[in-house]
């Protein structure tokens, strides 16, 4: 599918109901809790993640960004742009905005929005994160926060639609443990975790048999 069939077909997919749990299991480690889909959870912290679709000829991409390994629960990970929603910030909307600006530097009015994914939970970190969707019509600038982000991957859409991108591994987690874990494989980077089950909806929205 070249760009403009993409934007077309996500268009027309959120205005049917998400996939929403079915589509984050298929990317779910295996000892994962069902608490990831509670989301009626008291005292979480709010998140808002970034999954933008930008035209590179006429093929689509999406930016993920790895964190540089600072020791925090998510320390060197692959994940998409975004964070913690702020004070300041007017909804989850405005939080992944406004985290995609400082962390890649693509400003929130170039961004045309299509509509919000499924709610996650993340034990880990205490997190409950709405994954937000949006395009650019213009070839990005990207500008990177170095403190923030130690590599900026650009991914494909083409490649996390090919089901062999789909793999799966044990991941050993900070405290030890080891997970039997489905992950993306882009590039060489293993892209697994919320940010897989994440991309397991989106993706499914493109792939009628997913």
């Amino acid at each position: 599918m070249e760009f403009e069939e993409i934007i077309q077909k996500l268009e027309l997919k959120f205005k049917a109901k998400l996939p929403g749990q079915a589509a984050h299991e298929i990317m779910m480690p295996v000892e994962s809790t069902r608490a990831r889909f509670d989301l009626d959870r008291k005292d979480v912290k709010r998140g808002g993640v970034l999954i933008l679709i930008y035209k590179n000829g006429k093929e689509a991409f999406i930016p993920l960004t790895q964190r540089h390994d600072y020791g925090g629960t998510h320390g060197g990970q692959v994940s998409l742009p975004g964070g913690k929603l702020e004070e300041d910030d007017e909804n989850i909307t405005a939080t992944a905005l406004r985290e995609t600006y400082e962390e890649i530097g693509i400003s929130p009015e170039n961004v045309t929005l299509i509509g919000e994914l499924t709610d996650l939970y993340i034990p880990p970190s205490n997190f409950r994160v709405t994954p937000i969707v949006g395009y650019l019509l213009e070839q990005p600038n990207f500008n990177i926060d170095t403190f923030e982000v130690k590599e900026l991957i650009e991914t494909p859409l083409m490649h996390l639609l090919d089901k062999s991108s789909r793999k799966r591994k044990d991941i050993t987690v900070r405290n030890g443990f080891r997970l039997n874990a489905p992950y993306f494989d882009v590039h060489g980077k293993v892209v697994w975790g919320a940010t897989a089950m994440i991309l397991a909806e989106f993706t499914s929205l493109l792939i009628d048999d997913a």
